[in-house]
C-alpha cells in the first residue's frame, strides 16, 4: 500500500470515527430531549383532576357574579385567585422501617407509619422551590382496612397511619397520598416517594453529609446537640438528628419537625449547589436507594424533573411547617390545624391573584 493509499485510509477512518462520535452524541442530545418529553407527559397525566376541589370563602359581587367565572377560581379577602395547573407537586414519605430492601407486608396496620410528610412544590411561573411539612400526628379522615385489605371504615386519626393501613408498597403510598391530597382540598399530587428510614445514612453521605445548627438541646442515642452549636452530620448523626424525640414529653413530634426543617433546609440548598457541578446527582440517590424506596415517579420523570428545576429559588423561607395545636388524646398526641392558616398558605402556595378587570 502505497503512502497516498495510507494517507487516505488513516482519513477515512478518522472521518468514519468521527461520525460515529457525533452520532452518538446527537442520539445522545435526541434521548435526553425525548426522555424530558416523555418525563413531562407521564408526571402530568397522572391526575384526572386538574385542580383542587375548593369554594370561596366570600360571596361573588353581582359584577363578579356576571363574568364568566373559571371552575378554578375562588375569592378570598377580597381577591380572586386562580389555580396555577403548572405547579408540580410531590409526596415524599420517610416510613420507619429500617428494612434496606422494601418489600410487601401483610395483615392489618403491618404497612409501617409516614413518621415525616413533605409536600415539595416546584412552580415554573416564579422559579421557585417550596416545601410543606406536615405533622405526622395531624388530626383527619384516614381509612381503615382489615387484614385481608377490606375496607371498614374512615375514621379520625394521626396522618401518619395512614401508610401503615396499606400493603407496605404501592397500596400504601396510594392510601397516604390520597389522604395528605384530602387534607388539601384533594390537592393534585403528581408523584410519591415513600423511603424507609434506613437511607437516610446513604442520602445525607451522598451529598458530603449536612451542617445544622439547632435551635435546642437534645440527645438521641449516643449523640448530643446543643442549642447554637453548628454540626457536621455524617451517617448514623443525622439518622439520630432527624429520627430522635422524647415520647414522654407532649410536643415531642412538633419539635422533630422542626429539626427536620433545619436539615432539609441546609439539605435542598447543598444538592442545589452540588447539581451545577454533579448534574447527575438526583439520579444518582435514586439508583442508591432503590431498594430502600417505593415511588411512582420514573427515571425519566425524574430527569425532566431535576433538569426543569435546578435554578429554582429555594432558602429558609421556602420551607413551611402547618400551623396548629397539639394535644395530648386518649393515649397519643393529636395535631389540629389552625384551618384559617391553611387555607392561606395553601391559596399562596397554589394559587395566583389575578386581575378580573384586566
Amino acid at each position: 500500500m502505497s503512502r497516498h493509499e495510507r494517507r487516505k485510509n488513516g482519513l477515512n477512518k478518522f472521518l468514519l470515527i468521527w461520525c460515529i462520535v457525533v452520532t452518538l452524541i446527537l442520539v445522545g442530545l435526541g434521548a435526553f430531549q425525548a426522555t424530558r418529553v416523555i418525563g413531562k407527559s407521564g408526571l402530568f397525566s397522572k391526575n384526572a383532576v386538574s385542580a383542587p376541589v375548593t369554594k370561596s370563602t366570600e360571596v361573588l359581587t353581582q359584577a363578579e357574579s356576571a363574568m364568566k367565572w373559571e371552575d378554578d377560581w375562588v375569592k378570598h379577602n377580597g381577591e380572586i385567585y386562580d389555580y396555577n395547573d403548572d405547579i408540580m407537586t410531590f409526596l415524599v414519605m420517610g416510613i420507619d422501617k429500617k428494612d434496606e430492601e422494601v418489600s410487601p407486608v401483610y395483615g392489618e396496620i403491618n404497612g409501617g407509619q409516614a413518621d415525616a410528610l413533605f409536600l415539595i412544590v416546584f412552580n415554573p411561573h416564579d422559579k421557585t422551590t417550596k416545601v410543606i411539612g406536615i405533622n405526622r400526628n395531624t388530626m383527619t379522615d384516614i381509612e381503615m382496612y382489615d387484614e385481608y385489605g377490606n375496607f371498614v371504615n374512615t375514621i379520625k386519626a394521626q396522618i401518619a397511619l395512614q401508610h401503615g393501613f396499606g400493603d407496605g408498597v404501592e397500596g400504601s403510598c396510594e392510601l397516604q397520598k390520597r389522604a395528605v391530597s384530602d387534607l388539601f382540598y384533594k390537592l393534585p399530587i403528581h408523584g410519591y416517594a415513600a423511603i424507609n428510614m434506613s437511607a437516610i445514612t446513604t442520602i445525607n453521605d451522598a451529598v458530603g453529609g449536612v451542617d445544622v445548627t439547632p435551635t435546642a438541646d437534645f440527645e438521641s442515642g449516643d449523640y448530643n446537640f446543643k442549642a447554637g452549636e453548628t454540626v457536621h452530620l455524617d451517617g448514623e448523626a443525622a439518622f439520630a438528628f432527624l429520627r430522635g424525640r422524647n415520647m414522654a414529653q407532649i410536643g415531642s413530634a412538633d419539635r422533630r419537625l422542626e429539626r427536620q426543617k433545619i436539615y432539609l433546609t441546609a439539605f435542598i440548598s447543598q444538592v442545589i449547589d452540588r447539581a451545577e457541578s454533579q448534574p447527575t446527582l438526583a439520579v444518582d440517590i435514586y439508583k442508591e436507594i432503590s431498594k430502600q424506596m417505593v415511588t411512582d415517579v420514573s427515571a425519566d420523570q425524574l430527569s425532566y424533573i431535576a433538569s426543569t428545576v435546578s435554578g429554582y429559588k429555594f432558602d429558609a423561607d421556602s420551607l413551611m411547617l402547618l400551623k396548629g395545636e397539639t394535644r395530648l388524646g386518649d393515649e397519643f398526641e393529636e395535631f389540629y390545624p389552625d384551618e384559617d392558616a391553611k387555607y392561606e398558605m395553601f391559596l399562596d402556595t397554589f394559587y395566583e391573584k389575578i386581575d378580573v378587570q384586566g
